[in-house]
C-alpha cells in the first residue's frame, strides 16, 4: 500500500472523488491512485470478483489491437484518444517495438494523466500527449500540434479503448466516432472496446460497479456496438469477446462462448478499415 502523499496531483484535482484512469491504474494494480480510487476499485471488486482479470483483458485488447495494426495492416500513425495513466506496455512502446518510426499522439480529459504522461514521454521521439476531451472532436482535430505531428494525408489508427462505455446514448458516441473517423483518409483504422449486453449478470455487475463509482460505464446490446464502426469493413474475427479475439491470427482455434467464464464475457474488441 502506498502514501497518497507520494503522489504528484495537478492543481485543482478533486481528491474527494474517484477518477476513471486512477481506478483502471488500482484495478491493473499500478501506484498513481488515491485512497479513493482504491475504495472504488474495491466496489468493483464486490460486484464482480474478477473485476481485476476484467480490467487485464481490456489492456490485453489494446497491446493486441496494435500489433495487428503495425506490423499487419502497416499503420504506423496511431491517435489514442482516452489513454489513461502510464503502465506496463503502453501502445507508443508496443508501437515502437514494431516500428521504430511509428508515431502515437495521447489524448486525455485528465490533467493528472497528462501531466505523467509528459513527464514520462520527456525523452520519447514518437509520442506526444494532449489534454482534451473526446465529447469535443472537433476541438482534438483542430489542435495544430496534433496536425503538426501526424499526416492525416496518410492512414491513421483511431484507438477508443475502453472509452465508447463511458458515453451516453444522449451524448450520441456513433456521431464522435463519426466526426473522427470522417477526418481520417482512406486506409485508417478504428479500434475499438466496449461491453456487451447479452443479458448476463457479470455484465450488469460490471456496468452496476463503474455507474456507482464513477458515473457511467453503460453496456450495450452486441448490434449496438456493432453500429460503432459505422458500417466500415471488419477486420477477421470481427467484433468478439477478448479471450477469443485475435486478429493476427484469424484462423487460431478459440474456446467456444458457452466455455469462457462469466467475466470474459463483459468486454468486446474489433477493429475496422476504412475503405
Amino acid at each position: 500500500m502506498h502514501d497518497d502523499q507520494d503522489i504528484e496531483l495537478p492543481p485543482g484535482t478533486d481528491t474527494s472523488v474517484p477518477a476513471t484512469a486512477r481506478v483502471y491504474d488500482a484495478l491493473l494494480g499500478g501506484t498513481t491512485n488515491l485512497a479513493v480510487d482504491r475504495a472504488a476499485a474495491d466496489v468493483f471488486a464486490q460486484h464482480i470478483p474478477q473485476a481485476r482479470e476484467c480490467a487485464k483483458l481490456n489492456r490485453s485488447a489494446l497491446i493486441r489491437g496494435v500489433e495487428y495494426l503495425v506490423r499487419t495492416a502497416g499503420i504506423d500513425q496511431i491517435l489514442d484518444i482516452g489513454c489513461g495513466l502510464p503502465s506496463a506496455q503502453n501502445t507508443h512502446q508496443v508501437a515502437a517495438g514494431l516500428n521504430p518510426a511509428a508515431k502515437v499522439a495521447y489524448v486525455d480529459h485528465d490533467p493528472m494523466v497528462v501531466a505523467h504522461a509528459e513527464m514520462m514521454l520527456a525523452d520519447a521521439q514518437g509520442a506526444m500527449v494532449f489534454e482534451a476531451d473526446l465529447l469535443d472532436p472537433d476541438y482534438i482535430l483542430s489542435r495544430t500540434e496534433l496536425r503538426a505531428f501526424l499526416d492525416f494525408d496518410r492512414p491513421v489508427a483511431l484507438l477508443l479503448v475502453g472509452m465508447i462505455m463511458q458515453i451516453s446514448d444522449e451524448q450520441r458516441p456513433n456521431d464522435i466516432i463519426a466526426a473522427l473517423m470522417g477526418a481520417l483518409p482512406t486506409g485508417s483504422h478504428l479500434l475499438l472496446s466496449s461491453w456487451p449486453d447479452t443479458g448476463e449478470a457479470a455484465q450488469a455487475a460490471l456496468s452496476a460497479a463503474c455507474i456507482e463509482t464513477l458515473g457511467n460505464g453503460w453496456m450495450r446490446p452486441v448490434p449496438v456496438l456493432e453500429s460503432h464502426f459505422l458500417g466500415m469493413e471488419m477486420v477477421a474475427p470481427g467484433l468478439d469477446y477478448i479471450p477469443r479475439w485475435f486478429p493476427e491470427e484469424p484462423d487460431r482455434p478459440v474456446r467456444a462462448v458457452e466455455d469462457l467464464e462469466p467475466y470474459e464475457r463483459t468486454q468486446m474488441a474489433g477493429i475496422a478499415r476504412k475503405v
